[in-house]
C-alpha cells in the first residue's frame, strides 16, 4: 500500500534552510518502520511561512496535499508544535481555506492526524512573543536557532542577549533591544555565502507576519479548541514531553563549556516563563465539573507514562504538558520541545548527525527517540487499516 505523509514544522521551523532539515531524523525514522511493515511511504515537508497565522499555514499545507495526494491511497498528517495546528485545522470539517476545493477532494483518505508537542491550549511563551520585548526576542531566537543548528556557529552574543532580555523584567528594556539588534545584524552580516539571502528572507518573513504568536496564546487558543472540530473517522494521535527537574548541580556541571552553559541558562529562562500557570487560561482541558483538568484516562496515561502526575508548571521549555495533549497520547516522556524531533545531543560522526541548540539537561536520546517514533508510525498504520 502506498501512504502518503506531510510533516509541518512548528513556530519558526522551516522545512530545509540552508544546510539543516527540521524533520530529517522524524522523516528517516517512519521511513524505515513503514517499509518494515512493507508499506510505501511518500513524504512531504511542507515550507509554511515561520510566524503566520494558523489558516495561513494551514492553507499552504492544503494547497500541497492538493497538488501531491494523487487519486488513491492513505494520507497522515503530522505537525510538531504550531504546525499540529495547522494539520487539525485543515482536517476539520467545518474549516474554510482559501482553497480551490472545499472541503478538499482527498480528506475522504486522510487516516490519521498525529500532533507532536502542539500547543493546543496554548503556552504563557507565545504571550511573552506577543510583546514588544518579546517580539525582539523571537526574532533573535530564530537567528540564534539556524546560526546554532545549520551555520554550524556558535552565536553567545545573541544568547546572552536573549537570556537577559527574558530573564529580567522591563528595566533597560530599550537598551538591551538596541544591543540585541545590533548583535544579531552583526552576526547576520557573517553569512555573506549563498545562504545567506535565505537565512535573511526567512527572518524577514518573522518580522513581517507574527499571526501564529498570538494565536498561540492561551486566550486565543479557547476559541479556536471551541471551534474546531476532530474529523470523524480520522485517527488523532499526541506525543507530549516536559523537561526534567532544572537544578544548580546540572547548571553547575556545563561550566566547561561556555556555549552548553549559556544555552542551558537560555533554556531555563525559557522554561520559566512557560511555567507560568494560570486558573482562568490553564492551558489543559477544563473539567465541566471545576477539577482542574477534564479526562480522568489522559491524566492515568500521562501518570504510567512519566511515572508519576506532572505538576501544574510542568513543560518542555515552550509548551505546558497538558497543553500538548489530544486525542490518544501515545508517548510521554522527559525531553524538550526540539528533542523529540531527533534534535538531540548525539553522535556528530554520523551522516545525519543530532543538534542540540537549547540544553535541558533531559537526558532525551536515541533510545527515547526510537520509542517515540515506534509508537507514532504504529499509530498511522493502525489508523491505515
Amino acid at each position: 500500500m502506498h501512504h502518503r505523509v506531510y510533516l509541518t514544522p512548528g513556530m519558526f521551523g522551516f522545512a530545509r534552510l540552508a544546510s539543516f532539515d527540521y524533520f530529517v531524523h522524524v522523516e528517516r525514522g517512519l521511513a524505515r518502520r513503514f517499509g518494515d511493515a512493507g508499506q510505501e511511504l511518500e513524504v512531504h515537508v511542507v515550507d509554511v511561512a515561520p510566524t503566520a497565522s494558523v489558516r495561513r499555514r494551514a492553507a499552504r499545507l492544503a494547497e500541497v496535499v492538493d497538488r501531491t495526494a494523487g487519486e488513491a491511497g492513505p494520507l497522515h498528517l503530522l505537525g510538531h508544535s504550531t504546525g499540529g495546528l495547522d494539520a487539525r485545522l485543515v482536517a476539520s470539517p467545518r474549516v474554510r481555506l482559501p482553497t480551490s476545493d472545499d472541503p478538499p477532494r482527498w480528506l475522504p483518505r486522510l487516516r490519521s492526524v498525529t500532533t507532536m508537542n502542539a500547543p493546543h491550549y496554548g503556552t504563557p511563551l507565545a504571550s511573552f512573543f506577543a510583546t514588544s520585548k518579546g517580539q525582539r526576542a523571537l526574532y533573535a531566537l530564530s537567528a540564534f536557532t539556524i546560526m546554532g543548528l545549520s551555520l554550524g556557529q556558535r552565536p553567545l552574543a545573541v544568547a546572552s542577549m536573549l537570556i537577559a532580555m527574558v530573564g529580567r523584567g522591563d528595566k533597560a528594556v530599550g537598551l538591551q533591544i538596541r544591543l540585541l539588534d545590533r548583535a544579531v545584524e552583526g552576526l547576520l552580516g557573517v553569512l555573506d555565502d549563498a545562504r545567506s539571502p535565505e537565512v535573511r528572507a526567512f527572518l524577514d518573513a518573522i518580522k513581517v507576519d507574527q499571526g501564529a504568536v498570538l494565536q498561540a496564546s492561551p486566550e486565543a487558543m479557547d476559541l479556536m479548541v471551541a471551534g474546531i472540530d476532530d474529523q470523524p473517522g480520522v485517527v488523532y494521535q499526541s506525543t507530549a514531553s516536559m523537561a526534567p527537574a532544572l537544578s544548580a548541580g546540572k547548571w553547575l556541571r556545563t561550566l566547561g563549556s561556555p556555549w552548553t552553559t549559556t544555552s542551558m541558562t537560555l533554556f531555563i529562562a525559557l522554561h520559566g516563563i512557560t511555567s507560568r500557570y494560570g486558573k482562568g487560561y490553564p492551558c489543559g482541558a477544563m473539567s465541566e465539573t471545576g477539577a482542574a483538568f477534564a479526562g480522568h484516562e489522559t491524566e492515568a496515561t500521562l501518570a504510567r507514562m512519566l511515572g508519576a502526575p506532572p505538576d501544574l508548571h510542568a513543560n518542555d521549555g515552550i509548551v505546558p504538558i497538558r497543553s500538548q495533549l489530544w486525542g490518544q497520547v501515545v508517548w510521554a516522556g522527559l525531553g524538550d520541545h526540539l528533542d523529540v524531533l531527533g534534535h538531540f545531543r548525539g553522535d556528530e560522526a554520523t551522516a545525519h548527525h543530532h543538534h542540540d541548540w537549547l540544553t535541558s539537561g533531559s537526558a532525551f536520546g536515541s533510545r527515547e527517540f526510537e520509542t517515540l517514533m515506534d509508537a507514532i508510525a504504529a499509530g498511522m498504520l493502525k489508523a491505515a487499516g
